[in-house]
């Protein structure tokens, strides 16, 4: 074998590994907010609130646990409790499919000192922002007119009345638990050295990964996806559901994507429909653990967050000029933070906590 090969195996064999620990890290940012953040998530969500309120609370608790499927789980069980109506868990669960964007916002920070990949990168994270942002303003108020997705929702869940859950297994929650594990027990569980080493240790992937593959033939691997996983939005979609269904996390299925953006290997045009079938896939856990509990009200507010989704795509994606506002929102904001650095940051800051909590604190 000569060494050019040698050379390519290495690469490729670098880009599993640094695959695997940028999964590590973005777990353990996960593990870390959940260290000091998931009761506060939960005393949020259990408070009785106006559907406006509800979701705002949805969005930051999200953002807090920084995963959907942890807080629509919450939720679910909640209404299985009697803790939470139907009617006042559908807006936390639109809160949430936002809430979870901000981790694909945060890995795209790890471009910004390069300014054109940083421009794809922090476009490939708004795009999937801007897309549940427009679901939300569509279907909140037709929801508080017509109460469409919690009547559907009761519909559906009738026809599983009775029916026992299952568990679906986890295999990168698996593979990266015990180094996880191992890294909160290196610093004695403690939240903020937890989170500032999963931090580092993301930023550090994304650096390696972008460079290994900026440094094999891009042409080749563009081939790959363009081929095979992406050819075609129908397949983007399927193959973003069933990732993201196989690891229970959207948050993880989206960043995957963003060196590969930043590198110039997908587009924008690809990016969307993988989001959302990441989004449809993502609600399998709260459909599982609402069906677990044989309780009709916990398995109306899965369904509820399922038919959300897919009414989502079903209004906005057939119609091109539609389906590319959510495209030119993020390519607007990238522009604007290619200018600016401190926007996104702000932009964060300001959608996923200040917001938030300024919206809970005027209207509760």
């Amino acid at each position: 074998m000569n060494r050019e090969r040698w050379i390519l195996i290495g690469k490729l064999a670098g880009i599993v590994a640094g695959l695997y620990v940028f999964i590590v890290g973005i777990n353990g940012m996960s593990h870390a907010f959940k260290l000091f953040g998931k009761e506060f998530a939960s005393g949020m969500l259990k408070t009785t609130a106006s559907p406006f309120v509800g979701l705002f609370i949805g969005i930051l608790a999200t953002a807090v646990v920084q995963s959907s499927s942890t807080t629509t789980s919450v939720i679910v069980g909640m209404v299985a409790a009697g803790a939470v109506s139907i009617e006042g868990a559908i807006p936390m669960v639109m809160g949430a499919n936002i809430g979870t964007t901000i981790t694909n916002l945060l890995v795209s920070l790890g471009h910004i000192t390069r300014d054109q990949e940083f421009r794809r990168a922090f476009a490939a994270a708004t795009v999937h922002d801007a897309f549940n942002w427009l679901t939300v303003l569509i279907l909140f108020p037709l929801e508080l007119m017509t109460g469409y997705l919690s009547k559907t929702a009761r519909l559906m869940a009738s026809w599983f009345d009775g029916v026992g859950g299952m568990k679906l297994g986890n295999p990168l929650k698996a593979a990266t638990k015990v180094t996880v594990e191992g890294i909160s027990k290196l610093f004695n569980d403690h939240p903020v050295a937890v989170l500032i080493v999963s931090v580092l240790i993301t930023f550090a992937m994304l650096y390696l990964i972008v460079k290994l593959l900026r440094s094999l033939v891009l042409e080749k691997v563009e081939h790959l996806f363009d081929e095979y996983l992406f050819r075609n939005a129908a397949w983007a979609m399927i193959f973003g559901m069933l990732l993201t269904v196989a690891v229970q996390s959207s948050s993880i299925t989206t960043s995957l994507i963003i060196p590969l953006a930043g590198a110039g290997i997908l587009k924008l045009r690809q990016i969307l429909p993988y989001t959302l079938g990441a989004n449809v896939g993502t609600t399998t856990t709260a459909v599982l653990a609402a069906l677990a509990t044989k309780d009709v009200s916990a398995i109306t507010v899965a369904f509820a967050h399922l038919l959300f989704n897919l009414s989502g795509i079903a209004l906005l994606w057939p119609i091109e000029r539609v389906r590319m506002i959510p495209v030119k929102i993020a390519e607007w904001l990238a522009d604007l933070s290619q200018k600016n650095r401190a926007i996104p940051i702000a932009f964060i800051l300001m959608i996923f906590f200040g917001l938030p909590i300024l919206l809970i604190f005027i209207f509760r």
